[in-house]
């Protein structure tokens, strides 16, 4: 199960938060700081995931933006590896080479492409023609 995903930019601006665990307002904002610092400060030649208190932090750089994920020990860390690259490429689909801009002036439709994928901390969808089909729906009704 995840706990949370976080989308931040490479100075730890966070741009998308999401929580699937209830967690208190201070240990959500100790989390943020102190993960997002680990995960910035990495060497880019250690891997992608490590423990931290009693979760696995799993996380991955794309351009200026760090998609950080916290999961269970259950959970498969290359699994969540390719399944943010695969938010990554149905972001890049949908906004055809998204960017840090696109997320930041889009955040509506990232936050809808993100629960198209993730219900209650599960994943539940990974096709990208899946996931991106209600929403390009509702852009067409809008354009009208």
């Amino acid at each position: 199960m995840l706990h949370f995903l976080y989308l931040v930019n490479k100075q730890g601006k966070p741009r998308v938060i999401q929580y699937y665990t209830d967690f208190t307002a201070d240990y959500r904002k100790s989390l943020e700081i102190e993960l997002v610092k680990r995960c910035i400060s990495r060497d880019t030649t250690v891997c992608s995931f490590f423990e931290w208190q009693s979760m696995s932090i799993v996380y991955r750089k794309y351009a200026t933006l760090y998609f950080i994920v916290g999961i269970d020990e259950s959970e498969n860390e290359l699994a969540i590896l390719e399944f943010l690259h695969c938010i990554v490429e149905t972001l890049d689909k949908y906004f055809d080479k998204a960017c840090e801009l696109d997320v930041m002036f889009n955040l509506d439709r990232v936050n809808m492409i993100l629960e198209e994928m993730i219900v209650n901390g599960k994943i539940v969808e990974t096709n990208k023609c899946n996931i991106l089909a209600p929403i390009q729906v509702m852009d067409a009704a809008m354009k009208r």
